[in-house]
């Protein structure tokens, strides 16, 4: 038997199981990408009723009907774990009837490709906000080759995906090690204001930048690519972050109670809004790598956020800045943990590569298979 085609609500079905009786919590709640990876919530869901979420199972589907930036949010759950997604998501999985004819994971290849975004965006419809409904989910054709063609492929696919995911497990693995080293050091080592350490940077625009290097600060902790407008603005009385500086915006009150910051790990200088705070340390004693290590913990924005003051607006000042107190060991030390850590950080950015190549890998895959089964 070669290849056949078929609608998709010829081989899925809605998955309609809730969480009526609450045996599942608010940390079993999970979210979707539009790179199609499952992800925890984002979502405050603390005081949420969750007994209308739906309880999705191994093996399922899961998307957001509201599309975004011409993708779909999307996810299979290739896990061993039940969790719960909001009701106003749908979920689905393959048929009794189909098993037969579809496995699970090469539906997953099928969706997992920009050329099915772009039909999920083609099929949707609203005015405000366009929405992918099940009817038209349902109503998108698929070719399927024979089971035997459709295991190989998902083979390839769940070999390479195994091998990031043991990949990842050591990324986390370095994480926890440089993260054990910080918690140690809070035991031994008195903890100081780092006021005396920093040195706060004014300079503006001498090296006339242009508007390329303006660099947006991120909740996130990273330097990022501004989402303004440029054109048409000055940028003369811009701030600059040379490589090595942090800078930080002090305003606490606009951004979900976290602090944008950003380090410029770079060996590019850039530009910032000119109210944005600039600084660096003196690394005869502190490195600046470092000290990021603990700005960009949870406990720093909740520190930074309590000890805002303002009426319009609450902001985290300099004299602030300068009294976060942590403790600071022997250069060589503080440079040993800085080298764990980025470590950590270029393995991480290999991971993304990996998670990328497994993602493109899909449509290759798709065709391949249809090959196999046409020849």
């Amino acid at each position: 038997m070669g290849l056949s085609k078929c609608k998709l609500g010829e081989l899925i079905e809605l998955v309609t199981e809730t969480n009526s009786e609450l045996k599942y919590k608010a940390d079993d709640v999970r979210g979707m990408t539009i790179t199609k990876e499952i992800i925890p919530t984002k979502a405050n869901v603390k005081d949420t009723d969750l007994s209308k979420f739906l309880v999705v199972h191994p093996y399922e589907f899961i998307f957001n009907p509201r599309t975004h930036g011409k993708k779909i949010g999307f996810g299979y759950n290739n896990s061993e774990d039940t969790f719960l997604i909001s009701w106003n998501n749908i979920a689905f999985r393959v048929s009794s009837k189909a098993k037969g004819r579809v496995l699970a994971e090469y539906l997953f290849l099928h969706f997992n490709r920009s050329e099915w975004d772009r039909e999920a965006c083609f099929r949707s419809w609203g005015s405000s906000t366009e929405v992918f409904s099940w009817d038209a989910l349902c109503e998108m054709e698929v070719d399927l080759p024979p089971i035997d063609i459709q295991q190989k492929y998902v083979a390839v696919y769940n070999a390479m995906l195994a091998n990031q995911q043991s990949y990842e497990r050591g990324l986390e693995d370095l994480k926890l090690t440089c993260d054990a080293y910080i918690e140690e050091l809070r035991r031994n080592i008195p903890s100081v204001a780092i006021g005396k350490y920093l040195i706060p940077s004014d300079e503006r625009n001498t090296l006339n930048l242009s508007a390329d290097s303006v660099r947006g600060l991120s909740v996130s902790k990273d330097m990022i690519e501004t989402k303004a407008n440029m054109n048409g603005v000055s940028v003369s009385n811009y701030k600059i972050v040379p490589p090595r500086y942090i800078a930080y915006v002090s305003d606490t009150s606009r951004r979900g109670d976290k602090m944008s910051l950003g380090f410029n790990r770079t060996k590019e200088t850039f530009l910032v809004s000119s109210i944005s705070t600039v600084f660096k340390t003196d690394t005869r004693y502190l490195l600046p790598e470092f000290l990021m290590l603990y700005i960009c913990r949870d406990e720093f924005d909740r520190y930074a956020r309590f000890h805002s003051w303002g009426s319009a607006r609450e902001t985290f000042d300099w004299d602030e800045m300068c009294d976060v107190r942590i403790p600071i060991p022997a250069i060589e030390i503080q440079q040993d943990i800085v080298n764990i850590y980025e470590a950590y950080l270029t393995r991480k950015e290999i991971n993304e590569k990996l998670k990328t190549q497994i993602k493109d890998l899909c449509p290759i895959l798709i065709k391949g298979s249809i090959e196999e089964a046409q020849a």
